[in-house]
């Protein structure tokens, strides 16, 4: 028997209707929405290290959680008087288009009045039990509140809500949506939530955890207007993220994370609660208990793992983005060796091959070296390994019929069709997920023949070819309503998928022997991606200044990623994004490519990319300026590499990230918490980019 099915058997008996007698109000339903009801005295429970207070004085009943390391410090505390879980019946779907998602939600009844039957303690656990009912008390539910000491400084937590009202009396299908109340205070600001590309303090927001496709424009207008008519939810809005992560820390040093993965919301609008929604009849997640922010985020990354070390030959200057084939990277390593440009490895993402689309360049999705692409492969290979210059590839977790390019040794979209490896729709047939101009297969990582065979081509198609790491790109995508191969609902696994396609990746490299010195970027994380991937990447930003899709918002994300346990990140130096309409055009300017390879030069990685239009931006090849520039910066990023390696270690030990927020390091200033573009790269250093067009200085706190 499991700690679920233990857990959930001995509530059942603590609140069955022959142990806790069903109570009868006949109110107002405004008298009562929202309430919480108890007879139950005020007490005190100790659940390892952690001490837990009911104080029921005068019928108003508040549940608070401390330490007793520092006993006068609330950690979290419900809301007096107020019910603290609630539930919903919801119709709930979620609309997948091009690795975006469209909620849509209706709520069917509430349950939203808490009784608080009894507080039981056995063996440092607590358990919290009652009842919910409708504000019109004609619907009911029974629910619990579980915590634990998981390990120390964790004090874990697990809520449930069913009904009676099925043949075996265990109904959790009935209610599907689970919510917790709690406290907070109007000066208190919440910073975290994995990459949050448009705010660094999410207080007064309304956040929603969903890992999904970032979006072109997220409010910048007209783009993400015109985005959303070829697409619904293609512009994405300010809190649409890659790698969103049900995890925060605040001012007030507090700290929670949920382990659930179902989407989810936190509600921040108001000034004194927090309201959290999962789409799920349980919760289960943890409060943090630390004395200092670093100290929470070592708490944190106890349970979302670390990031080890990055291989030394990484740190030693730029990985270069190139596209265009074998005799565009010798034109290019030309120009860069005249200018005495330290370059780590060059990145040909085009490795499988290059389509045409109107919204420029794409890689051919059929993981295979095309040696028309790039010609002399073997001699290639080896004037870059004598000049001791690594090669970086390109994957993803799509796969598209190669058949329709015409030359290829394996079509891995008919090889994994035949085998049944991808993922599938509820009637049998492949999902096919929509791209721009094709769609394509996904990967199907629930299983375990779809793992092995795709870490084959990992080994056989990239490392034994002599590559040294790849972009591990997407798996954000999973429908809701796809049919996995475990049978596993893909609402529940939807967020998990990224962690799996890190997890595949990893395998792939420590089974060939190749662990700290093959790595791979990918942009799509959840809660326990930080285990898993070797280094992520911020995924596509415009190649503009802005705050909504640009400059301004990869700094945003790099540090809001930073305190969810992404410790190594980066960006694209100048962005992705071009945007090539009649009416609107945006490609990269020089100075913005200036600007942010200054700033990444002092970040985990060097990296450039030509961008989804190589010809319209501009790149650190369009002029020997621009190589003069990017050198000198290739060069100050290799000088710090001794000081980034014992950043990398804390990384490894305790989980601090190398990009900072201020907060971490400052934490009773309470000025660092209005910074935005100002960044710590660990201890020592403080970092402030220009970050508008037409300034040349910038202030630094």
């Amino acid at each position: 028997m499991n700690r679920y099915t233990w857990v959930f058997g001995f509530a059942w008996i603590c609140i069955s209707p022959t142990i806790v007698s069903s109570t009868s109000w006949a109110m107002e339903d405004s008298l009562w929405a929202n309430k919480v009801f108890s007879w139950v005295p005020s007490q005190v429970h100790f659940v390892g290290d952690f001490e837990i207070s009911w104080d029921n004085t005068d019928g108003y009943s508040t549940l608070r959680v401390f330490h007793q390391t520092d006993p006068n410090r609330e950690l979290w505390s419900t809301r007096t008087g107020e019910s603290f879980v609630q539930a919903k019946k919801t119709s709930f779907q979620a609309h997948e288009g091009r690795g975006s998602f469209t909620i849509e939600m209706d709520i069917q009844s509430s349950l939203t009045v808490q009784t608080v039957s009894y507080l039981y303690s056995t063996y440092d656990t607590l358990f919290v039990g009652g009842r919910l009912f409708s504000s019109d008390f004609s619907s009911q539910a029974y629910y619990f509140l579980y915590f634990e000491e998981q390990e120390d400084g964790h004090l874990r937590f697990i809520s449930i809500v069913w009904d009676d009202d099925c043949d075996d009396g265990f109904c959790i299908e009935n209610y599907n949506q689970i919510g917790l109340t709690y406290s907070s205070s109007a000066d208190e600001r919440f910073l975290g939530f994995g990459e949050q590309f448009s705010f660094l303090d999410l207080k007064g927001h309304v956040v929603p955890i969903l890992t999904e496709e970032g979006g072109i424009g997220r409010g910048r207008q007209p783009l993400t207007f015109l985005m959303n008519l070829g697409g619904t939810g293609s512009g994405g809005t300010a809190y649409t993220s890659y790698a969103s992560i049900p995890h925060y820390l605040t001012s007030l040093n507090r700290s929670l994370f949920l382990e659930s993965s179902e989407y989810c919301i936190f509600d921040l609008s108001d000034d004194d609660s927090v309201r959290l929604t999962v789409q799920a009849p349980w919760v289960v997640g943890r409060i943090l208990y630390g004395s200092t922010p670093l100290e929470l985020i070592e708490r944190y990354t106890q349970y979302a793992g670390r990031m080890k070390a990055l291989p030394d030959w990484l740190n030693e200057g730029a990985v270069v983005g190139l596209q265009g084939g074998t005799k565009a990277l010798y034109e290019n390593w030309r120009k860069l060796q005249e200018h005495d440009t330290p370059v780590a490895a060059f990145w040909i993402q085009d490795w499988s091959g290059i389509r045409k689309s109107i919204v420029g360049s794409q890689v051919w999705w059929n993981w295979e070296l095309d040696e028309d692409h790039y010609s002399d492969w073997t001699e290639l290979r080896a004037d870059l390994e004598e000049a001791d210059i690594r090669i970086m590839g390109y994957v993803s977790s799509m796969l598209v019929d190669a058949s329709l390019k015409g030359t290829f040794e394996r079509n891995l979209h008919d090889e994994a069709l035949e085998r049944e490896l991808v993922v599938h729709k509820d009637n049998g047939d492949p999902y096919y997920v929509q791209g721009v101009f094709f769609d394509a297969l996904m990967l199907d990582l629930t299983n375990p023949e779809t793992r092995v065979w795709f870490k084959d081509i990992l080994k056989t198609e990239l490392i034994d070819r002599g590559f040294s790491g790849w972009m591990a790109d997407f798996s954000d995508a999973l429908p809701f309503d796809s049919l996995l191969h475990n049978r596993q609902d893909a609402a529940t696994f939807h967020n998990l998928y990224t962690e799996s396609w890190a997890q595949v990746n990893r395998e792939a490299i420590e089974e060939a022997g190749r662990e700290g010195d093959i790595i791979f970027f990918n942009r799509s994380g959840s809660t326990r991606s930080p285990r898993h991937s070797t280094l992520f990447w911020e995924g596509d930003q415009l190649v503009t200044w802005d705050e909504h899709d640009g400059f301004k918002s990869a700094i945003v994300g790099l540090i809001s990623g930073g305190l969810s346990g992404m410790s190594l990140n980066h960006s694209d130096i100048g962005g992705y994004t071009a945007i090539d309409l009649i009416f609107l055009r945006l490609f990269r300017e020089r100075q913005l490519f200036y600007r942010w390879a200054e700033a990444n030069a002092f970040t985990a990685v060097y990296r450039t990319h030509e961008g989804n239009r190589p010809k319209q931006n501009h790149q650190f090849y369009s002029d020997d300026e621009s190589l003069r520039h990017f050198a000198r910066f290739a060069k100050v990023y290799r000088a710090l590499a001794p000081y980034r390696r014992d950043l990398m270690l804390e990384a490894e030990t305790k989980g601090y990230p190398l990009v900072r927020h201020p907060y971490l390091e400052f934490p009773e200033d309470p000025k660092v918490l209005e910074l935005r573009y100002q960044w710590m790269l660990g201890s020592e250093m403080m970092i402030a980019p220009v970050t508008n067009k037409w300034d040349d200085e910038v202030s630094l706190y």
